[in-house]
């Protein structure tokens, strides 16, 4: 199992208790759909490592208090600490509607109700205050707002992302 072939769930923050209990700082909005894992991938090294679970339970909201079947001490759980937790992409929840994981729509293409198809989306960057899609068409690059009032429909079986376009924006780089 690799990176690409996983999504980021969270990572290791903190010990919990001596037993080797540690907790989990979850990079998600709904954590109690993780409650109840029965193994999770631990980056070690270069390396995604399966853990098995043997007890979860959340912990004051967004933590996750983990029982490892590997984990039996404080010194194992050193071990572990400041990983970062992965799970494979199908074990993401399917949504629908607008709504969609970043990694689903590369390839997509953008088609604006002015401007018609204005490229396919090549990446998201989400690095930024104001996440982004980054859309090629022919030799030229495109930085596309990824906003609620901007998407009109996601096409799913079309691959297709429709949006309505601050007016100017499209012209900004077509001109």
């Amino acid at each position: 199992m690799t990176k690409e072939e996983c999504f980021y769930l969270g990572k290791i923050v903190s010990k919990h208790s001596f037993k080797g209990e540690v907790l989990i700082k979850l990079d998600t909005d709904e954590p109690e759909l993780y409650e109840k894992m029965e193994s999770v991938f631990v980056s070690l090294g270069n390396n995604l490592v399966p853990f098995f679970i043997e007890k979860s339970r959340l912990h004051k909201s967004s933590l996750l208090r983990v029982k490892f079947e590997e984990v039996s001490n404080e010194s194992d759980a050193d071990k572990v600490m400041g990983s970062e937790i992965y799970l494979p992409l199908s074990f993401l929840p399917k949504l629908k509607g607008n709504k969609f994981y970043y990694h689903e729509i590369i390839g997509f293409t953008l088609q604006d109700k002015v401007h018609g198809d204005i490229g396919i989306i090549q990446s998201v960057n989400d690095t930024t205050s104001q996440a982004l899609f980054e859309v090629e068409k022919g030799d030229k690059q495109l930085l596309i707002p990824v906003n609620d009032q901007i998407i009109t429909k996601v096409d799913r079986d079309n691959k297709t992302i429709f949006v309505e376009t601050p007016e100017g924006l499209v012209d900004l780089y077509l001109a």
